[in-house]
């Protein structure tokens, strides 16, 4: 054995020491080159949101039960993991690809199935994504725009929403900044590895939620052939690679579903055929865009300037009251600050990596905001957690540039008739709530005038340029802070949430013309919009907390909420459990989710989640039923119109009213199938 083949280890415990002392000091301090306090408040920044989205969590509850289901489904099967059943007896799908619910799956199978388990790793993502914000934006702007960019992004309404609920929306937005995060570092090094990373974050983007992870991709590929220092052949290469690695990311995933056969995998939800490429194009496709979406409860869209049962639409839709809280308290100012820095970084060399930056963010802002401002089909408020990340850039980069020019008359100007804007426009949000803290619009209307008047002072100490920063700070972030807070404070449950309090016009769709109801996480039903009468509750299933689905009854929980079943039919459906590849079949994944939960063991989604997926057909039930694989059915379970889709769950309901005999335990309908 030569010496050069043996290594031998000459440190010390007091080396040892001093090198554990070395990183921990790195840790906390960071870089020598960086100010003392810059590595510390970042981290008081994480900490902060972590406190922020972990406070009251479990309050939620299942939160959207119909995800919750899908996550016990997944823990206990590996088969449900993969394709993102519904149920452990694969039967159908949710309809979404289940990249979300693998992370939540994970989280349950490591602690056990409990609301915590299940919302603990939608607390770290917004955490992360906090972080690579502020990172992004520290590359090549201060620490002070980089926490302040990470502040917004922190305290928008929707993000405190998200960053504590189960849909997918949490994963979509990190792995969205992610792959911005990566763009930057590939235009900054011209190395392939970063752009084939962003490449795949994009797909996995697509196992999360499909096709809306496409919509920042115009925007990198722009970026990347403008600003990067490589040829244009280089960059064409390093793109058609990312492209690659797009598809590979997403498509083993796309290739498996399509490739097994139909009879060895669960249904595809959403779909009417089966096929996980008619929901991608179809009801999670342009169906969004057109509002022509089959089996959508409710009907489409009418069209720009219409009302039809989702808002809206027009190039104002992030400023509709129920929408506009969510994440529009800063975009006046975004907007604003965006031009200015697009004007004052014009004139530098095309790598200059902060007008990269800008770029980015920008893109992703517009892009988003203009496609959500215009799609006719399903939308919710809850969409525009996708532009939290990109507006808190925008604006920590726009405004940082704005304040650098300090010196001249016209930036103060501007600087300061952005901030009275923007403490107007939180008025005029807040007094939508007019019943909640109504005393709070005033006190953000005279801090921003205030502001305003010290940012227009020409010459300024010290101590004054840090008093006009806090004061248009707290004046910009007071209205959506609190309105942050009111979002943990309160009970979010169902398929459609909201941040902060009810307004006027918020409900299943918002706007003129929607479904409304006043609810938090539930459907108030489609005859308070008509002035008709709400549709029951499907039996057995109560409406919870009244924040949580419309204040009581009339809600229609059964379609978008799980609710809660009582111990009697719990103890009823696990009797026997073992027995049933089943123990109960109810029309409606969610209605189904309600009773899944509860009793820990499969109930078939007859119809998937609005109940019109052909899944199962009539005949197939029939055979479930003759083989003695469903113990009960769940009555109660016809939702309101739908576009078009399959009737095959009224069917099964009428042939199985017409066959069985009814029973009624503590007001749930249910039929015995095996007698």
């Amino acid at each position: 054995m030569t010496a050069s083949t043996v290594t031998v280890s000459d440190d010390r415990p007091g080396d040892l020491a001093a090198r554990a002392k070395k990183t921990a000091r790195w840790i906390i301090r960071g870089r020598t080159d960086t100010a003392v306090w810059e590595r510390p408040a970042f981290l008081g920044l994480l900490l902060a949101t972590a406190i922020l989205y972990l406070v009251n969590l479990t309050a939620n509850g299942w939160a959207n039960s119909f995800y919750s289901a899908a996550v016990q489904a997944g823990s206990a099967n590996w088969e449900a993991f993969l394709f993102g059943s519904s149920d452990a007896a694969n039967s159908i799908t949710v309809d979404k690809p289940p990249a979300s619910l693998w992370l939540m799956e994970i989280s349950v199978r490591l602690f056990g199935l409990s609301s915590f388990a299940i919302l603990l790793p939608e607390v770290i993502m917004g955490v992360v994504t906090v972080a690579l914000v502020y990172l992004i934006v520290r590359r090549h702007f201060s620490a002070r725009a980089g926490l302040l960019a990470g502040g917004v992004l922190a305290l928008t309404p929707v993000a405190v929403l998200m960053f504590r609920f189960n849909n997918p929306d949490a994963l979509l937005v990190l792995l969205m900044t992610l792959a911005v995060y990566f763009t930057l570092r590939g235009i900054e090094s011209g190395k392939l590895r970063w752009i084939l990373w962003a490449g795949a974050m994009i797909g996995f983007g697509f196992l999360t939620k499909q096709l809306q992870a496409f919509l920042i991709v115009p925007v990198l590929v722009a970026a990347y052939l403008w600003m990067s220092k490589l040829t244009v052949g280089k960059r064409l290469l390093h793109l058609v690679g990312a492209l690659g690695t797009l598809v590979l990311s997403a498509g083993w995933w796309v290739a498996i579903v399509e490739l097994v056969p139909a009879s060895m995998r669960p249904f595809i939800g959403g779909s009417q055929s089966n096929s996980f490429l008619e929901l991608t194009f179809g009801y999670n496709g342009l169906g969004r865009l057109t509002g022509s979406e089959t089996g959508s409860v409710g009907g489409g869209g009418a069209g720009a300037g219409a009302s039809p049962s989702w808002g809206a639409t027009g190039i104002l839709r992030m400023f509709q009251s129920e929408i506009g809280g969510q994440i529009s308290w800063l975009l006046p100012a975004a907007l604003i600050v965006m031009v200015v820095g697009f004007t004052l970084l014009w004139k530098l060399p095309r790598t200059d990596p902060r007008r990269t930056v800008l770029f980015l963010f920008s893109g992703w802002l517009l892009v988003s905001a203009l496609f959500f401002s215009f799609m006719a089909g399903i939308f919710h408020a809850y969409y525009t957690v996708a532009l939290a990340p990109p507006l808190a850039g925008v604006v920590a980069v726009g405004g940082s540039l704005l304040w650098s020019r300090r010196a001249e008359p016209w930036s103060r100007i501007i600087a300061a008739a952005t901030i009275v804007l923007t403490g107007f426009w939180a008025y005029t949000l807040l007094a939508e709530a007019s019943t909640w803290l109504p005393w709070l619009k005033w006190v953000v209307l005279v801090l921003s005038v205030v502001a305003g008047v010290l940012l227009l002072l020409p010459k300024r100490g010290r101590m004054l340029a840090g008093a006009t920063l806090v004061v248009t700070i707290v004046s910009g972030l007071l209205a959506p802070a609190a309105y942050s807070l009111e979002t943990v404070s309160t009970t979010h449950a169902g398929s459609i949430v909201t941040a902060g309090p009810t307004v006027p016009g918020s409900g299943f769709g918002g706007g003129a013309g929607g479904f409304r109801g006043g609810f938090r996480g539930g459907f108030a039903g489609p005859g308070a919009a008509t002035g008709g009468t709400p549709p029951a509750l499907p039996k057995g299933i109560t409406p919870g907390t009244a924040r949580a689905f419309g204040g009581g009854g009339g809600g229609m929980s059964g379609l978008l909420g799980g609710g809660t079943v009582s111990k009697q039919v719990v103890a009823l459906l696990s009797k026997d459990a073992t027995s049933y590849t089943w123990v109960a079949a109810a029309v409606g994944s969610n209605n189904a989710s309600g009773y899944q939960l509860a009793s820990g063991d499969p109930v078939m989604p007859v119809g998937g989640f609005n109940g019109t997926d052909p899944s199962p057909s009539l005949a197939r039930f029939q055979a479930y039923v003759a083989a003695g694989e469903i113990h009960y059915f769940v009555g109660g379970g016809a939702f309101g119109q739908a576009s078009g889709g399959s009737s095959d769950s009224a069917k099964i309901t009428a042939w199985v009213a017409k066959t069985f005999t009814a029973t009624t335990v503590d007001g749930v309908t249910l039929y015995d199938l095996s007698k």
